[in-house]
């Protein structure tokens, strides 16, 4: 396993990482989330996603029983979870769902805490930008967090660029706690504001990368080529926003291209896909998903593909999806 700082902050952090959307408690109960996090704790993963909102706090609650079994040394292991959408989906509170404001982070830390049973979750993230709550309170709640040792570095997700910039500068003119970190959508298919939006908060900021859908949801992996096959994620009634997407010809049709050149470098096509984020330097990890053990593994086997991927190599990818990145 590689290892790669947080931005320019001093904590390292797996260049692949595993998450929980989608799989936990939709697909994985706690036995299982186990078995496939100490597969990827023994492969060198040390970081471990999660968020509130992640089946309806289930997720954070199976993640935190499965470290309870597993019992690794807290300094071992990074975790981190997301607050934006809260819980109370149908509620009337207002203040529950839908917003960064002080009052709803506060709790909403508190609540995380409890259900993963830690003292401190190593990294907090704005799940969404709140457009009715001032960047300047947001920011303060952020870093107030921290100040109390809830969490020690916090960053956002899904966020512009003149939008982490201001929060950067408010917490650097008010000696604040900095965003240190962003969670972006990062695939062949989707990777212009990666590469084109953030570039200047890269070297201005020191902008760190926790990307999240490698696998365009599984479009990369090539198994959505003949519709969508019974217990795929594409296949999960709450996942229908995505079966558009997922069987879209024109992408199923590059999905093909890649195939001989994954063959070429003795990977699958799930493999190169991961491999060709992590070939990004400003991408600290890559969050992978998986249902089963054997996925955890595969996925571990992109690694061996990073230093297969030459200019030349790089070139053909390019030419076979490029066209159709947004």
């Amino acid at each position: 396993m590689q290892y790669r700082r947080l931005g320019r902050a001093g904590l390292r952090v797996s260049t692949l990482s595993l998450g929980s959307w989608v799989t936990y408690h939709n697909q994985v109960d706690a036995g299982q989330a186990v078995e496939m996090m100490a597969a990827a704790y023994d492969g060198g993963v040390n970081f471990f996603d999660n968020a509130e909102v992640y089946a309806g706090g289930r997720s954070e609650e199976i993640m935190g029983q499965a470290l309870k079994m597993l019992a690794w040394p807290r300094l071992n292991y990074v975790v981190s979870t997301k607050f934006y959408w809260g819980l109370d989906r149908k509620g009337d509170a207002v203040n529950r769902k839908d917003t960064l404001n002080r009052k709803y982070l506060m709790q909403a830390m508190d609540g995380s805490l409890k259900r993963m049973g830690l003292d401190h979750i190593d990294l907090i993230y704005c799940h969404r930008p709140d457009p009715h709550t001032p960047i300047e309170e947001t920011v303060r709640a952020m870093s107030d967090l921290i100040t109390q040792g809830k969490a020690l570095y916090w960053g956002t997700s899904e966020w512009s660029a003149a939008d982490i910039r201001a929060a950067w500068e408010i917490a650097e003119r008010h000696h604040l706690h900095k965003p240190v970190m962003e969670q972006p959508e990062y695939n062949l298919f989707h990777r212009l504001r990666v590469e084109q939006e953030y570039t200047r908060l890269y070297e201005d900021i020191g902008l760190g990368l926790t990307t999240w859908s490698p696998l365009a949801s599984g479009l990369l992996t090539g198994k959505y080529r003949s519709g969508v096959p019974d217990g795929s994620r594409g296949a999960l009634e709450s996942m229908a926003f995505l079966r558009d997407g997922l069987i879209d010809p024109a992408k199923n049709t590059a999905v093909a291209k890649l195939e001989p050149i994954a063959k070429d470098l003795g990977g699958t096509l799930a493999q190169l896909a991961l491999a060709w984020v992590a070939k990004n330097p400003h991408v600290s990890s890559v969050i992978t998903g998986a249902s089963r053990v054997d996925q955890v593994t595969a996925n571990l086997g992109a690694l061996a593909l990073l230093d297969k991927l030459t200019p030349e190599v790089m070139g053909r990818i390019d030419a076979a999806t490029v066209a159709l990145a947004e």
